[in-house]
């Protein structure tokens, strides 16, 4: 295998070697072409055509792109990617995206039920935990009524009133309730 590699590249020399020492100059022989001021322009438009063109075909997705809702507007699965790993082009099917990474209010959640700090918004808004959506939004909007800081002076309600914003916020989201659910501690 040695001697036979060795073999081909002394061969691949040799043949270098003679075809630069074939070359022979004669006079006679040189050809002198002289480009006019208007072909140079022309042969450099012709490779700045090339140049622009080639350069539109590698980019033609981002340019005939169309801008979707998505774009326009602010998701968190923007910050974490999530969005174009399942929409992208350069993905694979057999990528496995099994794992997602836990978002901020399973975080939130997690760290307040293990500090045992995680408020039952359901005693909050004065509901029981299998209330419907309907029941939520409406005893939201009774206690709003009642405790809101415009209709008192006192200071307590403006903390009641923030209490019972974050527990709609969270209770009326599905997800957010499910995930709230799941972190709070059911005795």
């Amino acid at each position: 295998m040695i001697k036979t590699t060795a073999l081909l590249v002394s061969l691949v020399f040799l043949g270098m070697l003679h075809i630069t020492y074939a070359q022979v100059e004669d006079s006679s022989s040189n050809l002198e072409y002289s480009m006019s001021t208007e072909e140079k322009i022309m042969l450099f438009g012709g490779f700045a055509v090339a140049v622009v063109g080639i350069f539109l075909f590698i980019a033609r997705d981002l340019i005939f792109r169309k801008k979707t809702k998505y774009d326009e507007q602010e998701f968190e699965s923007k910050k974490d990617r999530t969005y174009e790993k399942y929409h992208s082009d350069w993905t694979d099917d057999y990528v496995d995206f099994t794992y997602t990474r836990p978002s901020e209010d399973d975080e939130r959640f997690r760290k307040a039920a293990r500090e045992s700090t995680l408020p039952d918004y359901y005693k909050i808004l004065e509901i029981s935990r299998t209330a419907s959506q309907e029941e939520i939004k409406k005893r939201y909007r009774e206690l709003a009524k009642k405790l809101h800081p415009d209709k008192s002076k006192d200071k307590s309600t403006e903390d009641s009133m923030a209490e019972i914003n974050k527990a709609y916020e969270i209770l009326s989201n599905k997800e957010r309730r499910e995930k709230y659910d799941k972190y709070l501690n059911v005795d």
